[in-house]
């Protein structure tokens, strides 16, 4: 019998008149059913959420660590059921999945740590005369509500990222899960409602992105932290009003590999980089520019790397590459390679569907306003071009209308921060792919990448409010 699963509400689980079948991506088996959030629901949600704020706001810090040590207990406690929930409704290979878990651990970990760094500071005020013996005291306090939307590609990690600082800061949130992967957001609020955070402090609401955008207007949630695409939150920001704003939209990630670069390393980490999880990842590598005297050498060693992969059930522990989430993802990955062949654009390996599971593919003669290098593909594919000159290769990166991470590859200091200097992203990783995220750096993007950045310190301070107290030392 197929397990229900309902939502929460002010430490309550709820039952609703609708519900949910989440398929399994891989076979479209039904794993599990859920409940989804209507109206009256959604009130409740932000009318708790307001009202334990008053409580989450004074928890000492000593005690916010220890929830957040509590979490990571929890989490540690289910890592085999949780990653195998990620696998059953996510499609990710089991091994990531697990990769995925532990993660999340350490940023409840990270968090933990974050909350006993809260600091503020004091400043000098007796700059002018008539402000003698004057200081401030500047500190951060947290803001209220916060909504935290997000995607399928990370069901558990990214709603860590968004759940871990609103705890670490003493806010409230409201978590809204992707339709297709709630199930892991609830495993998660289960251990959340059993560390001890208050009742209220964390509601998760499977909805419809209607009842989401009546969230978002609301002007009792004081923050919206949304992680999907450009589409979705360029409309939800024109709805935000004075809302703080968290915004990460994704990217068409551009590697570089120059010619004194590891070319056997290089080779390694794009396959990693292109191909985990099916491409479904927001830094993962679609675009790879490669020095004109290497292109030959690399490119044997990459499609090598690629006929290897191993694409299949994601329950098995040799599966590389899983199913994308739908097969509408995977029609419309095969949709524009037709578009990009009509173009000139060549085949070099991959590039076929079945159902929702789609080949490791790699292009070459590609152009920048094909749809497969001048939008977010979301797929496994990647094209791969020659260039001469290590200031055309920033270039070619750069004619993007996405600025997230960027990779390169090579040896020389100057190049590397040329690129640092140049390269229109929010991260530069040099000698590695620029799907590589640690979990406490700051993330994120510019241009249609998004706003603002995650990563547990920096998401706290985005959760937070600096407020001044002005003191005299001669009037107290």
């Amino acid at each position: 019998m197929t397990k229900e699963y309902r939502f929460l509400i002010n430490g309550g689980w709820r039952k609703s008149s609708r519900k949910e079948d989440i398929k399994n991506p891989f076979n479209g088996e039904t794993v599990a059913m859920v409940y989804f959030a209507e109206e009256k629901d959604i009130e409740d949600a932000v009318l708790s959420s307001k009202k334990t704020f008053d409580i989450t706001r004074k928890l000492p810090t000593y005690k916010r660590a220890e929830i957040l040590q509590n979490i990571v207990h929890g989490l540690k406690q289910r890592l085999e059921e949780i990653a195998r929930t990620i696998t059953l409704e996510a499609g990710k290979p089991i091994t990531d999945s697990r990769t995925e878990v532990s993660r999340a651990i350490n940023t409840f970990q990270i968090a933990s740590e974050e909350t006993k760094r809260v600091e503020g500071n004091v400043i000098p005020l007796d700059l002018l005369p008539g402000s003698e013996n004057k200081f401030g005291i500047v500190r951060r306090f947290p803001i209220g509500p916060v909504l935290g939307i997000t995607p399928f590609n990370f069901p558990l990690n990214l709603a860590a990222h968004k759940v871990a600082p609103a705890i670490a800061s003493g806010n409230t949130i409201i978590l809204k899960p992707a339709p297709k992967t709630p199930v892991t957001a609830i495993l998660l609020g289960e251990i959340v409602s059993e560390a001890g955070y208050p009742a209220g402090g964390l509601n998760i609401i499977p909805c419809s992105n209607h009842l989401a955008e009546k969230l978002v207007i609301d002007k009792r949630i004081k923050k919206l932290s949304f992680t999907g695409s450009a589409a979705v939150g360029l409309k939800l920001k024109a709805k935000a009003g004075m809302k703080k704003i968290t915004l990460e939209l994704g990217g068409n990630a551009g590697v570089i590999i120059h010619s004194d670069a590891d070319i056997d390393f290089a080779a390694k980490r794009c396959t990693i980089g292109a191909f985990s999880f099916a491409g479904q990842i927001c830094i993962s590598v679609q675009r790879i520019f490669v020095q004109k005297d290497i292109y030959d050498q690399f490119l044997k060693k990459f499609l090598a790397n690629i006929k290897n992969l191993t694409m299949g059930n994601p329950m098995h522990e040799s599966t590389n590459i899983g199913p994308m989430i739908e097969q509408g993802a995977s029609q419309r990955a095969e949709k524009w390679i037709r578009e990009a062949i009509r173009g000139g654009a060549k085949i070099l390996i991959g590039g076929k569907r079945n159902g929702n599971c789609f080949e490791p593919t790699a292009l070459t003669n590609t152009k920048p306003a094909m749809r497969i290098c001048g939008q977010e593909v979301f797929a496994p594919l990647v094209a791969v071009e020659k260039y001469d000159e290590f200031e055309d290769a920033v270039s070619m990166v750069n004619n993007s209308i996405y600025g997230l991470q960027a990779g390169i590859f090579t040896k020389d200091i100057k190049n590397i921060f040329y690129a640092y200097n140049e390269l229109l992203v929010g991260g530069v990783v040099a000698n590695d792919m620029p799907t590589y995220r640690m979990d406490h750096m700051p993330y994120g993007g510019i241009k249609m990448s998004g706003l603002g950045r995650e990563g547990v310190r920096y998401a706290i301070e985005a959760m937070t409010d600096i407020k001044l107290l002005v003191l005299d030392s001669q009037a107290c």
